[in-house]
């Protein structure tokens, strides 16, 4: 038996700002999980690859605003800090 990932702990250490800044990184990064988790199955960040990210960025965002997508971008961006990878995403 696995347990969900835990989205909360996995950013807790680079997570600041504001109350609700934080709250909405949490939601944003648990919709980019369920989104890869239900396309290829990796539910858990570590297993990640830049290709998954990018997929969600250009397919799952292309009917949104532009000030949603620079959000979503934001929390990638906080994604991979914490993953410690190097990767740029742009829209």
């Amino acid at each position: 038996m696995s347990t969900a990932f835990d989205m909360n702990l996995f950013l807790a250490g680079v997570l600041t700002g504001s109350h609700t800044t934080r709250q909405r990184h949490l939601r944003q990064a648990r919709a980019i999980q369920s989104a890869i988790a239900e396309r290829w199955q990796r539910e858990n960040p570590w297993s990640w690859q830049r290709k998954h990210l990018a997929c969600f960025l250009n397919h799952h965002l292309n009917q949104h605003t532009e000030s949603t997508c620079y959000y979503y971008l934001l929390t990638m961006q906080l994604l991979t800090h914490r993953l410690g990878k190097p990767w740029q995403f742009n829209r």
